[in-house]
């Protein structure tokens, strides 16, 4: 990331239940949206055709099935809700809020276009874990659970006049049950399977056409609690869930006209926590939890033969999370991220035709088409020539900066920070100071230092110093990476900040891993314990193993490659850190697959140090010298959101001075773009 080239002779920078209903109703619209596609587990690959910013290659017109970021979010963090949609409105009845220990009785009514939400009454019951769906202008909410289980059936009517809206109880399930699902016929009827009453699992599947008056179809021959469910080829689709305290991928369905229930065939994995949904004739499963786990995948089951493939990944992983279904659009409303917590993200899914949609594209109702959402969650900013850490939303507020009154810096200052990543669930932050040979761990959101290696403006090679560290990374057996670029090196720390050893320990600037490195910048932490190395003098990438063993290495043509990620199996991305600069896609046979270079204007990047992919599909990208960081849609090239004014440095409300790093923080507390960190 950061890099103050001495080699180049320009500045040099760093990186890094549960239920809802069903109900197909009136059409709106989608929401700008990017293809998120998957297949085999795997990114779809882009065209083999390298592209510059007139857009990529050609992609097949065949409909895929496409997931985003909606462009607005919840009120408030939310959970294990029901949501039901009608007459163009997203309802959300009960489910938890905080930290996931309170039981709201909250509904709540939320525009699906501007995401304008108001509290339109309360549950008589506060419930969680509750099922629900709709008849005719009645919605309806089975059992669930507080600090006990209910029998309640509630009704809520959004239609009624005001002030005789109130919601009340009015009918009872035949017994306690909590942890259920729901799912609704095309002839109305509601289906109700899987639950808990306490003590027990309850197999029996009921069917109730008023909410009041309940028959029991079949049994389930696996009982579960936390099952997807969604009705398809006039089948009852019962999937996933827990039975006996473990999750099942047993894929249950009941033939809604001989009510014969069979186990049908089995997910990849165990799977519980997950949504159901059928989208463009595709029964979905989306999100959940294996193990302890939160997913991103969409799954799609063939309702023929039952094999599962993959159709799509999640922006964010989630479960527990309200889904419900306007015309062609599907709402995938809160949930819970990896720590479990409930948040305030909202998605979106449709099936669209897989080429970019026009810039110029419409909504059906003749508005402008709502701008994309640049991330969900909170941008980190490594403020560079400003000497300061800022945190921004995507309205570029400011909601936290360091060094501040209330996080004041460390007694040796803080200067030059290159690179900052969110650590420990977001509550630390470990930053590099690049010119001034320090590294710190300091709390989130207090600023007080928790840990520091270095000696403040003394470069130096004997344990205890630095020069020029870049991309400090805490892994999560509490050491510490970095590449210690001028000593070219890349040096491990002990979780007491101690010297623990190196990648190349003689200072000779070559590339001859593991006994030399040609002037590392970059260091990324890999799923499988690796570590993505980018060299300046040679351009070269390389894969290693944590005692320096090379598993690849490349030498790509460009000019200054700059802190490499890994985006799939043999996908990788890089910033060319030059004027102007490039971003890249490349496989480790050296194959560019797509790239984006502007030679002038507005979308011409001046050393872009750090691009990384953020969980929508965009990229994010340190524009350093144009002093703003940029999102960038890589479907048609153009820049969609930016913090700092274009060319002009200051410290001033949106402005930056040579930002070298930038870090995502997700509603979850979780790091998506470096999840394999500690």
């Amino acid at each position: 990331m950061g890099r103050k080239s001495i080699r180049r002779r320009t500045h040099t920078r760093n990186r890094g239940v549960l239920v809802a209903a069903l109900v197909v109703l009136a059409a709106v619209a989608l929401i700008g949206v990017f293809n998120l596609a998957f297949s085999n587990n795997r990114p779809a690959s882009r065209s083999s055709s390298t592209t510059t910013n007139s857009g990529r290659g050609a992609i097949s017109s065949q409909p895929q099935l496409v997931v985003s970021t909606a462009q607005w979010e919840l009120p408030t963090p939310l959970s294990r809700t029901v949501a039901v949609a009608a007459d163009g409105s997203l309802d959300l009845l009960g489910g938890l809020t905080g930290n996931g220990n309170s039981t709201t009785s909250s509904i709540l009514q939320i525009d699906p276009v501007t995401g304008t939400s108001e509290q339109v009454g309360n549950l008589p019951v506060p419930v969680h874990d509750a099922a629900g769906s709709s008849i005719g202008s009645r919605y309806l909410v089975f059992g669930g659970g507080s600090s006990t289980l209910t029998t309640s059936v509630q009704q809520y009517s959004p239609d009624t006049a005001a002030g005789q809206s109130a919601a009340k109880v009015t009918g009872q399930l035949p017994q306690q049950r909590a942890d259920l699902a729901s799912a609704t016929a095309p002839d109305g009827s509601i289906y109700l399977a899987g639950g808990y009453d306490g003590t027990n699992l309850l197999p029996q599947v009921l069917r109730t056409t008023d909410g009041t008056d309940f028959s029991t179809v079949a049994n389930l021959p696996v009982p579960v609690r936390y099952p997807a469910l969604a009705i398809d080829s006039g089948r009852l689709w019962v999937i996933g869930g827990e039975s006996g305290g473990v999750d099942t991928d047993d894929i249950q369905t009941i033939d809604l006209k001989t009510h014969t229930a069979t186990i049908a065939g089995h997910l990849p994995e165990p799977i519980a926590h997950a949504g159901a949904a059928v989208v463009g004739g595709k029964l979905l499963v989306i999100g959940g939890r294996s193990g302890a786990d939160a997913l991103d995948t969409v799954l799609a089951i063939d309702t023929n033969n039952q094999t599962v493939t993959q159709a799509a990944t999640l922006p964010l992983p989630t479960s527990d999370m309200g889904i419900a279904q306007l015309g062609d659009t599907t709402y995938i409303l809160g949930g819970e991220g990896q720590l479990g917590m409930p948040q305030q993200s909202v998605m979106i899914a449709r099936m669209v035709s897989a080429s970019p949609p026009a810039k110029t594209s419409k909504r059906a109702s003749g508005q402008a088409a709502a701008p994309i959402v640049p991330f969900v969650g909170k941008l980190l900013i490594a403020d560079r020539g400003n000497d300061r850490l800022l945190l921004v939303n995507t309205s570029k507020q400011i909601l936290w900066s360091f060094p501040s009154p209330a996080a004041p810096a460390p007694p040796q200052g803080f200067y030059f920070p290159d690179d900052a990543f969110f650590a420990k669930n977001g509550t630390a932050i470990i930053t590099n100071q690049e010119d001034q040979d320090t590294i710190l761990e300091i709390a989130f959101p207090s600023g007080k230092v928790l840990a520091s290696y270095g000696h403040p403006n003394v470069p130096g090679s004997t344990p205890g110093y630095l020069n020029q560290p870049d991309d400090a990374y805490l892994l999560k057996d509490g050491r510490v990476v970095v590449a210690d670029a001028k000593n070219c090196r890349i040096l491990f720390l002990n979780p007491d900040f101690t010297y623990s050893s190196a990648i190349g320990n003689t200072g000779r600037c070559q590339h001859d891993i593991p006994n030399d490195v040609a002037y590392p910048n970059g260091d990324t932490p890999l799923a499988d314990g690796n570590f993505l190395i980018s060299e300046i003098d040679g351009s070269y990438v390389d894969e290693v193993t944590a005692t320096g063993q090379v598993v690849w290495s490349l030498k790509l043509p460009i000019a200054y490659p700059s802190d490499p990620q890994q985006l799939g199996p043999d996908l990788y991305l890089i910033a060319d850190y030059s004027r102007p600069g490039g971003l890249y896609e490349f496989t480790r046979e050296g194959k560019i697959v797509w790239k984006y270079q502007v030679s002038s204007g507005e979308g011409m990047l001046d050393h872009p140090s750090l691009t990384e992919r953020l969980p929508n599909g965009l990229l994010c990208v340190n524009d350093d010298y144009r002093h703003r960081v940029v999102i960038i849609n890589p479907a048609d090239n153009q820049i969609v959101w930016q913090y700092g004014l274009t060319d002009t440095a200051g410290t001033g409300p949106d402005q930056l001075k040579t930002p070298d790093g930038f870090d995502l923080l997700a509603p979850d507390n979780s790091t998506p773009t470096h999840p394999t960190t500690g």
